[in-house]
């Protein structure tokens, strides 16, 4: 379905490209995809290249109050520590590249349509379409980095990246594992909020 939806933009490795990224942003140079681990002690998640070998891993702690999160190579390199700002009105993650490089992700509130998210630090923004799980995250001059497209219903939370400036790779796993958690604590307070207002 994802590579020939224009609503849906996830595909599996090994799929073609989906047919609307290439029609406005050209083939991408790369591809990569996630699939978070469950029933483990750790949030763990998976990034593998286009031949499902596994390239870069994250791990968060189960119980922590600042959803403090490591992503590593394969050879054991932290690449990013990621981790989120608490008691703000802005859903902020912070991200600490292994280069020195900061900056943080803060999303706008209020937006119907379309999630705006901030990448300060960057001039980078990240701009989501929630019904249809893809966001598209631009540079500081309105240029395509990378397309991020989620599956529907999974239970292992896969994603793809098809990234268009592979200088930027790093940066834009980072990225996809921040957004993956600030989705994961969107849904969870929706969650909490519905059963508190039924509960009433």
């Amino acid at each position: 379905m994802g590579v020939f939806s224009k609503i849906h933009r996830f595909r599996e490795a090994g799929e073609a490209a989906n047919i609307n990224n290439v029609e406005r942003f050209g083939e991408p140079r790369k591809s990569l995809f996630t699939s978070t681990k469950v029933f483990t002690l750790h949030h763990h998640i998976d990034i593998t290249d286009e031949n499902e070998n596994v390239v870069y891993q994250a791990e968060s702690k189960m119980i922590s109050i600042h959803d403090k999160t490591w992503i590593k190579d394969m050879e054991g390199n932290q690449i990013a520590y990621i981790w989120r700002k608490i008691l703000t009105l802005h859903e902020r993650h912070f991200i600490e590249m292994s280069d020195g490089t900061n900056f943080e992700l803060s999303n706008e509130l209020f937006h119907l349509i379309k999630d705006i998210t901030n990448i300060e630090g960057l001039g980078w923004q990240l701009q989501g379409n929630i019904l249809g799980l893809n966001f598209e995250l631009y540079d500081a001059d309105g240029e395509i980095i990378a397309v991020i497209g989620q599956k529907m219903l999974s239970l292992h939370d896969k994603y793809c990246i098809d990234i268009y400036r592979p200088e930027h790779e790093k940066t834009c796993v980072a990225i996809l594992i921040a957004l993956q958690h600030m989705i994961r604590d969107r849904a969870s307070a929706s969650s909490s909020s519905s059963s508190s207002s039924s509960s009433n």
